[in-house]
């Protein structure tokens, strides 16, 4: 059961309260640069991005952030450190959130007048809080970037924004460290009622990177936290949309996604499970796209009798091989027998009339 928050709207994508997890990613092209930063923004929108978060370091990015703002297909986040007159200026030109550290913006006065400018304009602040920057008495206090060290001063900004009575808070607590990530948030969970941006920082790049960034984000989903996701990886920042939309499938999170069970082959699989399974992966990645559907599905392409029938059974429609010939299961029930050679092309017939029928 995912942990029950308060919702905040980050330009018409919701986050927490029930609502879908919602995917992000951070433009990595200088924001000055607005026709580059454009191009990503669409590319990372392509990929299924939902809301795309961008780095403001100083006035000249916070006068092109409002252009790229203006041509956006997306939410966009205003990522501000040091300067609160970036996030004031950031607010001014249409940000759809605002990324700060209450702690290193500026002091009371500055604190205080980012928050007047996101209550008048309705835009919502994301507290964030990283390992890597912990306020020196929380590392003396605790021994380092703990758990609790991360909760306790991701807890201490939210409280430093609700005594100026705001309350439009999205918390971020992340760490490298997975056990570190993970105790964060389980502490922070039990105190707070706040939407949660999850994921792992600098988890680096390619499969290490990756597969940090699905166990981190993995665990916290399905302990039921977790209301939007980054995945963090060193280069093109789609590879963290597509990553992050596959551990939203993956902990059954994403709606209007195709699901795809294949079984790893072994010595008794006698077809060529793996050309099976690409078609099918290729047609579904194209019915996904569209995304018409709030629904998921599961599809199963499976090679052998040892767990083909049961694990194609139990799938929305699914596949087992054998002996020349390809059993096509539909919600439990065989639906029908047909050649090996026509295993694919039935599968991929069968898995778009199920979803074009789902609402």
């Amino acid at each position: 059961m995912r942990r029950a928050t308060k919702r905040v709207d980050c330009g018409g994508v919701k986050i927490g309260g029930g609502a879908p997890v919602s995917i992000q990613s951070m433009t990595n092209t200088d924001t000055r640069d607005v026709a580059a930063t454009l191009r990503q923004i669409d590319a990372l929108a392509e990929a299924g991005c939902d809301i795309v978060r961008c780095a403001i370091p100083d006035a000249e990015a916070a006068e092109a952030f409002g252009r790229v703002r203006q041509a956006s297909r997306l939410p966009l986040v205003a990522d501000i450190h040091f300067d609160h007159r970036l996030a004031l200026a950031a607010m001014r030109a249409g940000a759809d959130k605002i990324r700060i550290n209450p702690g290193n913006i500026g002091g009371a006065a500055a604190v205080q007048a980012v928050v007047a400018l996101a209550k008048e304009r309705r835009i919502p602040i994301r507290v964030g809080v990283n390992a890597g920057s912990l306020e020196r008495r929380l590392l003396e206090k605790h021994g380092g970037p703990t758990g609790a060290a991360l909760a306790e001063s991701a807890l201490a900004q939210v409280a430093a924004l609700e005594a100026l009575d705001f309350f439009d808070i999205v918390v971020s607590m992340k760490s490298s460290d997975l056990r570190v990530n993970q105790e964060a948030h389980s502490a922070a969970a039990a105190a707070t009622a706040y939407p949660f941006h999850i994921g792992v920082t600098e988890a680096g790049f390619d499969l290490g990177g990756e597969a940090k960034s699905a166990i981190g984000a993995g665990a916290l989903l399905l302990a039921g936290i977790g209301d939007t996701l980054r995945v963090s990886l060193t280069g093109d920042p789609v590879r963290e949309v597509l990553l992050a939309a596959e551990i939203l499938k993956a902990t059954d999170l994403r709606a209007g996604s195709i699901r795809l069970i294949a079984c790893p082959t072994c010595g008794r699989c006698r077809v060529d499970l793996e050309s099976i399974a690409r078609r099918v992966a290729e047609r579904a990645a194209a019915l996904e796209k569209r995304r018409p559907r709030a629904a998921c599905m599961s599809v199963a392409v499976m090679g052998c009798a040892v767990n083909g029938p049961g694990e194609a059974a139990h799938a929305d429609i699914g596949v087992a091989c054998g002996d020349g010939r390809a059993v096509i299961f539909q919600k439990g029930a065989i639906a029908k027998t047909v050649p090996e050679a026509s295993a694919a092309a039935e599968l991929i017939k069968g898995m778009e009339a199920i979803w074009e029928s789902l609402t």
